[in-house]
Order: C-alpha cells, then structure tokens, then sequence
C-alpha cells in the first residue's frame, strides 16, 4: 500500500488550504467519524492532520493505511537482538506476524521441551524498539508498546514510542579544512533555506539543519523542503545542499562528503602548529625550513618553540600574515579548497622573502599542507629565490607520514530532538517525574536502541549518531515534522515510582505472542535485527547522562 488518498475535510485542508486540493490523510480508533467523510474512508489520528483514508490507500505520511475497514501500521515494529549476530540473516530480518513463529522457532518446537526453552531463553534477549511501533497522539493513551523484561534477575520497564519532533533537527560534522562558507551563511536545499554554518570545530566544518523555524515559520514549500532533506539525512541517504557564498555539498552520514563536486579524502592532521610539534623530530636533520600551510595557524618550524627545542637556527624565511606568537601566523591567505584549508594554489604566494642577513644559498625548504596532499621541495638559489627540486626519500616520508596520520574524512550526522512535550504522557499522566527520573540517571533513553546523550537543562533534548540507528528509523507527517523513535527504560520499581501506566505493561512474551493490544493503527508485524556493534544493550542503565 504505497498510493496515497485524497483529504477531504470541507470548508479547510492542511495548512488552510481547500477541500479541492490534494493533500494529507490520518487515523484512530475511537476517533469521530467527520459527518462529510464517505463511508468507504476512515480516519487516522495518529497526528494532528487526522487524514480520512479510503480503503486499500495510506495515509499522507505513508506510515497508516484502511486495510478493509481497518487502520493499520504499514511497516513492521523492529526489535533489536542482543546477540551481534542472530544466525541467517534472511531468517534475522523476516517479517514475522505477531504470535507466528520464525522457521528456526517451528524447528525448536518441533524437537521437544530443551529447545522451546532455549527459544524462549532468546526471546528475553530482544529489545523492541521505536522503529515502526505507532506513536501516541494525541498522547493521552499510553505508548504503543511498555514492556516488561528482566535484566539479571532485575524487573525491568520499556516504554516504546514514536515520537512526533517539530522541534528538532541535525547537526553535521564535516570532516574537511575546505572552505564551505562563511559562519552564519544560510544552507540551501533545493534553493530554500534549510539551516545555516555553524562554528567551525578542530578539522571540520559544523552545520545545523532543520529546525522547528525552518519547518513551519517559513512558507510552505521551506517546511516541506526542510522535512524531506531532514528525513533523508536521519534515514543515512545523500542530499545536496549548497552554502551562500560558499560551496556546494553532497552529504550522507558515515560517508566521505563531496565539496564542489571533489570527494573529500583526509582529516588534517593538526592546524600548521600541531603539525610541526608533532613531525619536528622527524625533520631535524632532513631539512632547514619547513612550513606548514593552513588556515588557522600556520606553522614555521625554525621559529616555532619545537625548532627551538631542537636547536634548530632562523632560516631568515619571511612569511604573510598576522603573528601570533613565535612560529605561529594567523591569516596567512583567505580561506579556500587550495592549500591547508586557504585559497592559494603556489605556496610561495606566502612567502614575503628572505632575509639576507639570515639566509643562505643552498637552503632545504619544505612546504606542505596540514593533510600532507600538497607539498613542495625548494633549495635556495644564489639570489636567495626558492626552486623546485627532487624532494628527498627522507622527506618525502615524513609527508606520507602526515597523510598516515589523517584520518578519513567523514560527514556524521546527529540528531537532536526536543522530547519534553506530550509525548511523556504515553508513560505516566505526571510527565516531569520522568523528566526528573531521566535527569537523576534512573532512566536510560535510547533511539531504535541507539545510545542518546541527554542534554543537561531542562525537558527532555537527545542526541544520537544516525549511523547507529537501524536504517530507516526516521518518518515524517505533514504538519510538517519528524517522526523518530524513542525508549525508556528503567526498573519496575522506578517506573512505579514515576507514576507509570502500570496496568498497560505486558510481558515481553505477551508482546511477542499478541502484538500492541490496547492501539488501533498499531503494527501488525515485527523483525529483528542484530544489535548495533558498537552499541551496548539498551536494557542497561546509561552510562553517563548530561
């Protein structure tokens, strides 16, 4: 079920728009059935654009459908393994009804008490997460799924939702000493703007994304713009994006980020100073100047306290740019994709001159780049003027040393979301004792069962690493805004103390066996997936919290 209905609200649609015009549709169980909405439709609730499905079709959000009558939750419900591997992988990934067994289960069953045992033995070790698990609005039913499991011996909660985040958005790490654009500077999706640079941070460029302004303070096609690149990127998929006054961008978590149309290959080792503390050493002896070209600080090795150290002498070099402190210059071109991050193509273009007091015929210069993919080898001339020559071995190492050092460059993609809202009455009707329970670390909040750090402050704001999310996590409704799962987890204990929906938790066998109960529009199936290699189990208590 992929094709969408036509809304059919009367007198306004979404965002005031007519009853002629083709939009959205949504549903709910109990929800009153519109006195102008044909018979053959039904309507969905599950958030505020209450779409009026007809029968066979899904909703505007493509997660809802009218299965005869019925509204149901398209996509099956992920639960995550605790094992890093779950056997055939086909068997793994299965979509499975609720209450059937998979194929190795029916083998088990088949071959006595022992291995229905063992069956049952792994099924406490899944995890059901927020993937496909229907949300709770308009939130004052309790979550789609709060189940029971244990974890040592110890009774433990989860409480399992999708939430709703018009406030939202992500923040992307671009490893790369490339100029992208000046801070501040809009970013554009599809000519409209969708976030803006960022600071810049020690060997990458930051940008933030989305946003609650950009989905629905701007005009309607920003908002929709604004919400299919924000799905897109939590869903680990290429998006291209280009920089006022800056460059254009090919993005997609865990993946090396294109500038202009040039795949980026290495992180830079350091800034032009770090570079030269770090590779001094290994100089000495080889050369008699070198300088590291960037665009925050770049170093001069005979000035710098490294040379210094080394009791190397002055090369008489004299180099462009504000001074910071001994071997050390700001500002020594503008920023650029050519050398260190600048905009120069010839590193001479740095170079003042020489000091003849100083300098010497003969001299051995390195210039070379704080990634090592740009380097040049000079002797001095007689009239003191720098020429290209035959770089050494000895040198020639030490620049492929650098280039070791780097490490690749890599778009990672965060997001950060507000769950402070309503979204907490799904599991308890006092939402700031959860708020308080997750702040005192009695609470382990987790996305897809992807570790969350939780900002310190009020409410309730996490981040996590897309990348360590199952694919395909993220959703959109077309208020618009983000859907993204979320779980709680703790102990019975302190879920009683929180004012939890107690009489809604179910045994996590009795989830495995019936499914969501008390939800219309829930999921009618599951499949499991191999937890996440670098993520811990998402019953355990958090690690650190904000």
């Amino acid at each position: 079920m992929t094709e969408h209905t036509k809304v059919d609200f009367g007198a306004e649609g979404v965002d005031g728009e007519t009853a002629s015009t083709p939009g959205p549709t949504v549903l709910e169980k109990a929800a009153p059935r519109s006195e102008r909405m044909a018979a053959n439709k039904i309507e969905c609730n599950a958030c505020p654009v209450l779409c009026q499905i007809s029968a066979g079709r899904t909703g505007a959000c493509d997660r809802y459908a009218n299965a005869d009558g019925r509204l149901i939750r398209v996509d099956p419900v992920v639960f995550m393994s605790r094992s890093l591997a779950t056997g055939n992988a086909a068997e793994q990934t299965a979509v499975i009804e609720f209450g059937a067994l998979n194929e190795a289960q029916q083998n088990r069953q088949q071959n006595g008490q022992q291995d229905i045992q063992r069956a049952a033995q792994q099924d406490q070790a899944l995890f059901v997460t927020g993937v496909g698990a229907s949300s709770t609005y308009p939130d004052y039913k309790p979550a789609p799924f709060i189940v029971s499991s244990k974890l040592d011996d110890v009774d433990m909660v989860t409480v399992v939702t999708e939430g709703i985040f018009s406030y939202c958005s992500f923040k992307v790490k671009i490893d790369t000493d490339r100029f992208l654009g000046p801070e501040q500077s809009n970013v554009r999706c599809q000519g409209e703007i969708v976030g803006h640079v960022s600071t810049a941070e020690y060997g990458s460029q930051m940008l933030s994304l989305g946003g609650v302004h950009h989905l629905t303070g701007g005009s309607k096609k920003e908002g929709r713009v604004t919400c299919d690149m924000m799905l897109a990127l939590g869903n680990k998929q290429a998006v291209e994006l280009s920089i006022d006054g800056g460059a254009s961008l090919v993005i997609r978590a865990g993946a090396a980020p294109i500038v202009d149309g040039v795949e980026e290959k290495r992180m830079r080792v350091g800034c032009g100073s770090a570079t030269i503390g770090i590779f001094a050493k290994q100089w000495f002896g080889h050369v008699d100047e070198v300088v590291v070209v960037d665009d925050h600080i770049t170093g001069v090795l005979t000035e710098h306290q490294a040379g210094r150290c080394l009791g190397m002498t002055r090369s008489g070099l004299k180099i462009r740019g504000r001074k910071s402190t001994p071997g050390r210059y700001f500002q020594v071109a503008n920023p650029g994709t050519g050398w260190g991050g600048t905009d120069i193509q010839d590193p001479l273009a740095i170079v003042e001159g020489f000091d003849p007091a100083v300098a010497r015929p003969g001299m051995r210069i390195l210039m070379v780049s704080t990634t090592g993919e740009h380097a040049q080898w000079y002797e001095l001339d007689n009239d003191l003027t720098p020429r290209i020559v035959e770089m050494p071995d000895a040198v020639r190492r030490t620049v492929e040393r650098i280039g070791e050092n780097c490490e690749p460059s890599l778009a990672t993609v965060l997001f950060i979301g507000g769950a402070g809202g309503s979204l907490r009455a799904g599991a308890t009707e006092n939402p700031v004792l959860l708020t308080r329970a997750i702040k005192q670390g009695l609470v382990n909040v987790t996305c897809g069962g992807a570790p969350a750090y939780v900002w310190p402050g009020g409410g309730i704001t996490v981040m996590v690493d897309v990348t360590r999310m199952p694919d395909r996590s993220f959703g959109t409704v077309p208020t618009p805004a983000i859907v993204a799962p979320i779980e709680f987890t703790m102990t019975y204990d302190a879920y009683s103390d929180l004012g939890g929906h107690l009489d809604a938790v179910r045994s996590l066998e009795s989830v495995l066996a019936n499914g969501p109960e008390h939800l219309e529009g829930a999921p009618l199936a599951r499949r499991t997936l191999a937890r996440h290699a670098g993520n811990p189990w998402p019953l355990g208590m958090p690690p650190m919290l904000g």
